[in-house]
């Protein structure tokens, strides 16, 4: 017998407030992801989500590459590291401002010269699976970034990146199945759920958490 309930009222309720509550991260940061330009600004904004560093920190960092224009390979490229430092700073990345800042360049200068653009290098995958191969080809970035990055881009490019754990397991609390779902319903399920289980299940803040009367963990 399915551990899932059968999608009635309750379970479009719950869907309903998950998706309501938890946007997506790109539309938090105000980046449109129909769009290349968007799409790469989402790029830069998953490297640095990707470091041991605090969201707030991660959102702040973000805007303040957007508030300098510098958020092109070419604008990072022409920033050279010693700018780019100083965003980073800016932005409260102090701890990793050194070495993101190199990180930058490298992915920048490594895209351009072996691909010319982000759309291009994933016209060039295959599939998944080669694409998070090149993807993680880029010095500094592994498993995590990509799988930031590519969450959110499932109905926008023809992708099918496996389902983070952590969805995964507060989508069991909450008896939601996210094989029900896919494409761009799917990327915005498994964003809000992450966003719930890093925000209150990995803090045990269960007496705060909004979704507290579907779960069976509480």
């Amino acid at each position: 017998m399915s551990a899932y309930r059968r999608p009635d009222e309750s379970h479009i309720e719950k869907i309903d407030a998950l998706l309501a509550l938890f946007p997506l991260y790109s539309e938090d940061l105000g980046i449109d992801l129909s769009e290349p330009a968007g799409r790469f600004k989402w790029f830069l904004a998953s490297i640095l989500f990707g470091a041991r560093i605090s969201e707030r920190i991660a959102v702040n960092t973000y805007r303040q590459f957007e508030m300098a224009g510098v958020d092109t390979p070419e604008a990072i490229i022409e920033a050279g590291w010693d700018r780019l430092v100083e965003i980073l700073d800016s932005g409260g990345y102090v701890r990793y401002d050194f070495s993101t800042a190199s990180k930058l360049l490298d992915i920048m200068n490594s895209l351009k010269g072996k691909y010319g653009s982000l759309e291009d290098l994933y016209h060039q995958a295959s599939d998944t699976k080669d694409l998070e191969r090149r993807l993680q080809e880029f010095k500094g970035i592994g498993p995590m970034t990509v799988q930031i990055f590519l969450r959110e881009l499932r109905g926008q490019w023809n992708i099918e990146p496996a389902r983070s754990k952590i969805a995964q397991s507060v989508a069991r609390n909450l008896y939601i199945n996210v094989r029900d779902f896919e494409a761009e319903r799917l990327a915005r399920i498994e964003t809000a759920l992450v966003k719930l289980g890093l925000g209150y299940c990995k803090k045990r803040k269960c007496g705060e958490c909004p979704l507290n009367e579907f779960c069976i963990a509480k």
